[in-house]
């Protein structure tokens, strides 16, 4: 349903004329059967190894160099206690610094060129890398910390720009959740592989330098699989200065207002994460009495969660686009981060001399509330990202979409900052590491509740789905015909209270709805609808105004390029039975003759509780118990040229024949 403003409706617009969507290759390809056969196909397979191999590399380096000054290695100037941090600040600083001129070149030059160029350039920086570990020299090592930086830095805008260029919007959920777990995974796997390899000792160092050069080179030939993948803007002229480029994308990105509070909320996201995963080793060792090992036991429990939220969105959002999956994950993050500070709370070991195994610590009922906590929240964290990723995918226009990007990547920097910054803070105020839990778990509460506030199309989808998961088993058939862009509209039979938000779940985008003025006076369900921003039409007999002012707004929709829904027969039908179609849609496509109309049926809705069935809706409740199949069957679109509204009830009437899906 629509809930963004004008000037965002107006880019979409501009990118339908200019750009079609989906991307040819994507198009050529048919939609796997789920996200895992996207591994098998050349437009995805070689992509996702290329990032996966990438950002395990990342982490073994880092991992193993940390381990070397922490352990192996005594440096005056550089402190154990601060090697993780001045590591970590490194590898961040290029993503401050170069993320507006990384989105640049995405958008200018083949993204597919650019992955091979960036993967070639890993290969040298991890043979300067090697020398470092050969020789034992820290501040070559440094340097290669902040040229990997540099390396993700122009990889993450590639990355995310690449996807909507050869996945169909129906596979954007499941692309992104894919990448989501390989992340989280390869992070895991380098973090762990870093770990054992410097734990052989003195040849740990050896055997670093090999691991780096050999995964470098590994994730360069895969890269060459890569599809090409054509500029998106190739006339872009480079702005070379950072600071003036930051700013501009940053402005360019607040202009989708849907868009630019998904990166808020994205990057809030990272504020949390960043809080949990600094603390991980100071939590494992000072609370809950755990030895080096039990750290990466807590790691390992949260990449997984983690990665099982990511990969489940697509099953949950039946292949689609589905924010309403957000508030869902939001609550859960504050819910499990709140558990595990009354979890830990009473947990303390810090000066205990003897630190638990991992074979120990799992022996430990506490323990196991702990643990739980840990996955759910990042299982949570997995259902609230993966859905905003898609949505800034969809909805970026195409030839900025690696720049909204990359200031997607310098908000996540500024706010991973901000949250080391604060959780110092209140540890440095004598906060205990389970209080600054605690307070990050309530200050997720009054962040995301203000984000939902400005973007309330998060609660609406969230009521969609709950409604088409929960109250009803949805299932649809032809929803390929629903176009991803453009203008367009959707007329179905009206059965019951509820039917817009059943078709409203099934679109990829925001859909418009024009509804009886009637239901909005209900208590139950009106405020649903104006929250949707759904236009009102009362008859021309009753209000002529409000009746001439309705279609007015309706053709402003086809005029900016949104999908627009109707229920020709002007109000829910009171017998099960179709009724005549009125003519209203005649006048709502005068000067659009290239919109198609697209037919469509609700099966199995008369006789359930939102219906007039016996003559009153919404009296009996669970009339029909819970969980009842409803179906939606969506017919080929017509020409609005060849539309009459005989035509159109005989085609609704052809779907209702059908099998209910």
């Amino acid at each position: 349903m629509q809930v963004h403003g004008p000037q965002e409706r107006n880019h979409s617009v501009s990118e339908a004329a200019s750009t079609p969507y989906p991307a040819p290759d994507a198009a050529a390809n048919p939609p796997p059967g789920n996200q895992f056969a996207l591994l098998g196909q050349r437009r995805f397979g070689p992509f996702f190894w290329t990032q996966f191999l990438g950002a395990g590399n990342d982490n073994l380096f880092k991992f193993a160099f940390t381990v070397l000054v922490t352990y192996q290695l005594h440096v005056s100037w550089l402190e154990p206690k601060m090697a993780g941090l001045v590591i970590g600040a490194l590898f961040i600083l290029p993503f401050l610094l170069f993320s507006a001129t990384a989105g640049q070149w995405a958008d200018k030059y083949d993204k597919a060129r650019i992955m091979r160029s960036i993967k070639l350039l890993e290969v040298a920086i991890m043979g300067l890398a090697a020398w470092g570990f050969l020789t034992q020299n820290v501040v070559t090592l440094l340097c290669c910390v902040a040229l990997m930086g540099l390396h993700s830095t122009f990889f993450g805008p590639v990355k995310y720009a690449y996807l909507p260029q050869h996945l169909s919007p129906r596979e954007l959920t499941g692309g992104n959740g894919m990448v989501e777990m390989g992340t989280f995974v390869s992070i895991l796997l380098g973090n762990v592989g870093g770990g054992l390899i410097m734990g052989l000792g003195a040849p740990g160092a050896k055997w670093a330098a090999l691991a780096c050069v050999s995964v470098a080179v590994l994730g360069w030939l895969v890269s060459l699989r890569i599809p090409d993948s054509p500029s998106s803007e190739p006339g872009l002229r480079l702005n070379w200065n950072p600071v003036t480029e930051t700013w501009r994308n940053l402005k360019l990105a607040s202009e989708y207002p849907s868009v630019f509070r998904s990166l808020l909320g994205i990057s809030w996201m990272w504020f949390f994460g960043a809080v949990f995963l600094s603390q991980f080793p100071s939590f494992a060792r000072d609370v809950l009495g755990g030895d080096a090992h039990v750290a990466s036991l807590l790691l390992v429990v949260f990449s997984i969660g983690i990665a099982i939220g990511s990969l489940l969105c697509e099953t949950l959002s039946h292949r689609s686009v589905e924010i309403g999956l957000v508030p869902i994950g939001a609550v859960g993050m504050s819910v499990f981060a709140l558990d595990l500070y009354f979890a830990s709370r009473g947990l303390s070991h810090a000066g205990v001399a003897t630190l638990y195994t991992v074979s120990e610590f799992i022996h430990q009922p506490a323990h196991w509330r702990v643990m739980a906590d840990l996955a759910l929240l990042a299982f949570s964290a997995g259902l609230y990202s993966v859905p905003m990723y898609a949505l800034i995918q969809l909805r970026a226009r195409p030839s900025h979409r690696a720049r909204i990007i990359a200031a997607n990547n310098i908000l996540n920097a500024l706010f991973m900052i901000v949250s080391a910054l604060a959780a110092g803070a209140m540890l440095g105020a004598g906060f205990t590491i389970p209080q600054v839990f605690g307070a990050t778990a309530l200050l997720n509460v009054v962040v995301v509740g203000y984000v939902f506030w400005l973007m309330p199309e998060y609660i609406i989808r969230l009521v969609m789905l709950v409604v088409t998961r929960f109250v009803y088993r949805l299932r649809v058939r032809g929803d390929e015909h629903l176009p991803t862009d453009g203008a367009a509209i959707l007329v179905c039979n009206h059965v019951s209270f509820v039917d817009a938000v059943i078709l409203g779940v099934i679109s990829p985008r925001p859909m418009v709805f024009l509804m009886d003025h009637r239901i909005f006076k209900n208590p139950a369900l009106g405020w649903f609808f104006r929250l949707c921003k759904a236009i009102p039409i009362a008859p021309q007999k009753e209000d002529p105004e409000a009746y001439e002012q309705a279609f007015v707004r309706a053709r402003e929709v086809l005029a900016n390029g949104d999908l627009l829904c109707l229920f020709p027969e002007g109000a829910i039908t009171r017998d099960g039975q179709l009724q005549p179609f009125k003519g209203g849609i005649m006048k709502i496509i005068e000067g659009h003759d290239q919109v198609p109309v697209i037919p469509s049926a609700l099966h199995n809705l008369w006789g359930s509780y939102f219906s007039r069935i016996d003559g009153a809706a919404m009296s009996r409740p669970f009339r029909r118990g819970i969980l009842n199949h409803v179906g939606l069957v969506v017919g080929a679109p017509i020409a609005a040229s060849d539309v009459t509204p005989e035509r159109l009830q005989d085609e609704v009437r052809k779907l209702l024949a059908e099998p209910a899906p």
